[in-house]
């Protein structure tokens, strides 16, 4: 949960200072203020997720060459 956390603060963070402008101090952001924020969230979730496709697979790879390794170890050792 906390991971989700510091992605949440982090993309807000990220989003806000990109897109809100701090010429005036509206209650409401404006249209293009809108248009931006919505297209950077787009953006950083999609970025995230090809992230997480990366890592998935190398975690994969890691745990298929540890088992080789383990196997290997293991024909070794009955000899």
């Amino acid at each position: 949960m906390e991971m989700y956390t510091n992605l949440f603060n982090k993309m807000a963070a990220t989003c806000f200072e990109k897109c809100a402008s701090r010429k005036h101090k509206e209650a409401d952001l404006a249209l293009g203020e809108m248009s931006c924020s919505d297209r950077c969230v787009a953006k950083y979730l999609e970025a995230q997720e090809k992230v997480g496709v990366v890592l998935q697979k190398a975690n994969e790879a890691q745990m298929s060459q540890q088992q080789n390794m383990m196997e290997m170890q293991n024909a070794m050792g009955g000899r």
